[in-house]
């Protein structure tokens, strides 16, 4: 058998097997070593087993067939062995027994795994293009032009190969996630970078992109080559899990609220806040029902945020909650160049209340008072929508809270029959306006009714609660802003009249006398017992340091005096002197004897 790797007779084969560079070494034909030279002789010492595998394919004839044998040692190094035959010898001159059989040089050249591999791939083009016709991962090549040259068979996300080759990435491109690295137009190496193109059928696709850039002869750029795979569904798991983990920490904030802060108004705050964070929303407000009606008040909101409103939307917005106290879903409407979004609030099964949140609308063309079904031409997401009535679930408890801790104060500080404050809010009321009085005067009317006791024993006490009830009705009517009125027990009752002097508060005594007899005279218990009341006007110096009992104790004292100058009339009673806390010299109290 002819071999075209044999050594020609004659030639020195020792000495091209001393002069090899790489390990080399002499086997006979049963794969037997009969020489080496230095670099084979070092790899002899090692046991590795690498030296059997080759003795073996020696003696099964492997040298005779073309190609080379490959050692593998440790460390992923190998040793590509290429034999050559040499002329047999007869009379053992080369240190073998001089039988005639077929003799060989192996001739040894290192090599690395990975260089072999590497070498593997790009010697065989062929194995390349299978590799990326079976790859779910989308190859790619763009030209100078920028444009696709080069598509793998398999297409990507829903596009042919024909459908992508000569169009420009950027024609597939989504704008709202372009961070202005694109792979198609690399001018440096990258590596895992994430691109959003539209797919085939018109959804956001996410490519995870790896891509070198192309250079000509010239060393000027020449396009780009890459691979992609696409990870959307990776991506849309992983952008909804942070949307619900961000949902909890809004909603976080609200429940925390409700637990920790006393003030439920501080609760529906922070709910007006996240409501405006969460759906990226220019503004919000937050509306609660009065208990049996259908009108709406402003709740939660801090002071001033109702001025930010814009103008044009007051309108809508004040119409807003009774459309969605009707609907389950959130009420969507576009107008005044605004998208708004309402969503009732629920407790215990009844719609207590609304949340709205509203934007500057991003399509101006949308048709104006589009709602329900609207929703998507109104410019609110899914989520936004989501968002909101989850929102909605929490206020809707908070505002129970509020109207529950609302109740409470009015029980505390207000007397249950006519409304009015009760003794114990009056003397706190009153502490605090005497203390901030610097100068000026003001003054306390205080008041009893005149023949009272005759309408509880001839009419009954039901007949006296009207009565009672009534006197409430005139205070309020009475009272200006800054003015107080309360009840302190009984049918007594006070009224503080801020910023006037004492001939001021007299003519408000004597327009009580008058109005009082009008207004209560039809309850009396008949002609000759005729309701009325007996007023003392107590005058309060600002910076006297008068406390609120000695003006309440100054105003019954006056009161008293007017009953003894007969039933209707007013008197004023003693200046307060700084000195004792009682009345000024000259101006005694007299004992209290009262008959109503």
């Amino acid at each position: 058998m002819h071999d075209d790797r044999s050594v020609a007779p004659g030639a020195d084969s020792q000495a091209l097997l001393m002069g090899w560079a790489g390990p080399g070494l002499a086997m006979d034909a049963a794969g037997a070593v009969t020489a080496a030279n230095p670099a084979g002789a070092q790899l002899l010492t090692r046991d590795d087993g690498w030296l059997d595998l080759l003795s073996r394919w020696v003696a099964d004839g492997g040298a005779l067939q073309p190609g080379t044998h490959s050692s593998p040692l440790p460390d992923q190094e190998v040793v590509e062995w290429t034999p050559l035959a040499l002329p047999p010898q007869v009379d053992g001159s080369d240190g073998s027994d001089g039988n005639g059989q077929p003799r060989y040089l192996l001739l040894g050249r290192m090599a690395t795994l990975e260089r072999r591999l590497r070498q593997a791939l790009t010697e065989s083009r062929q194995r390349y293009k299978d590799l990326v016709e079976i790859s779910s991962d989308f190859a790619w090549e763009t030209g100078p032009d920028g444009r696709f040259a080069f598509v793998s068979p398999a297409g990507a996300i829903g596009y042919r190969p024909d459908d992508l080759v000569g169009r420009h990435p950027n024609d597939f491109l989504l704008p709202e996630f372009d961070d202005g690295l694109s792979p198609f137009e690399a001018r440096d190496a990258i590596e895992r970078v994430e691109v959003w193109l539209r797919a085939a059928d018109g959804r956001p696709a996410c490519l995870i992109s790896s891509a070198l850039p192309l250079t000509g002869p010239d060393g000027r750029w020449a396009g780009a080559r890459g691979a992609c795979r696409d990870i959307t569904d990776a991506r849309l798991r992983a952008m909804e899990l942070a949307q619900v983990r961000l949902r909890e920490q809004y909603l976080g904030y609200i429940v925390s609220s409700t637990r920790d802060d006393v003030d439920p108004a501080r609760t529906l705050e922070i709910a007006a806040g996240v409501a405006v964070n969460a759906t990226g929303a220019a503004g919000s407000a937050l509306r609660a029902r009065t208990v049996g009606t259908t009108d709406y008040t402003p709740v939660g909101t801090p002071v001033g945020a109702e001025e930010r409103i814009p103008p044009e939307l007051e309108t809508v917005l004040a119409g807003l909650p009774q459309r969605a106290a009707g609907s389950e879903g959130p009420v969507t409407v576009h107008a005044a160049g605004y998208d708004v979004l309402a969503a009732r609030t629920l407790f215990r099964h009844e719609v207590n209340g609304a949340v709205l949140v509203w934007r500057p609308a991003a399509d101006t063309n949308t048709a104006e008072d589009t709602s329900g079904e609207g929703a998507k031409a109104s410019g609110w997401s899914a989520d936004d929508l989501s968002m909101v009535r989850t929102i909605a679930d929490h206020v809707g408890a908070a505002i129970a809270q509020a109207r529950y801790q609302e109740r409470l104060k009015t029980l505390s500080e207000r007397d249950g029959l006519t409304g009015l404050y009760n003794r114990r809010t009056v003397m706190e009321l009153l502490g605090q306006r005497l203390g901030a009085k610097t100068g000026g005067s003001s003054a306390l009317l205080y008041f009893d009714l005149d023949n009272f006791k005759a309408v509880n024993d001839l009419r009954g006490h039901t007949a006296g609660d009207d009565v009672l009830r009534a006197v409430g009705d005139l205070l309020r009517r009475m009272a200006r802003p800054g003015d107080l009125a309360g009840r302190l027990g009984g049918d007594e009752f006070v009224l503080w009249v801020d910023r006037v002097d004492g001939d001021q508060a007299l003519s408000v005594a004597d327009r009580l006398l008058r109005e009082a007899a009008e207004f209560l005279r039809p309850l009396s218990a008949g002609p000759e017992k005729p309701l009325g009341v007996s007023v003392g006007v107590a005058v309060h110096r600002g910076g006297g340091g008068e406390l609120a009992q000695s003006l309440v104790d100054r105003g019954d004292q006056g009161m008293y005096a007017a009953k003894r100058l007969g039933k209707g009339h007013r008197t004023l009673a003693p200046a307060y002197s700084d000195d004792t806390g009682k009345e000024a010299p000259g101006e005694p109290g007299e004992p209290r004897e009262k008959d109503s």
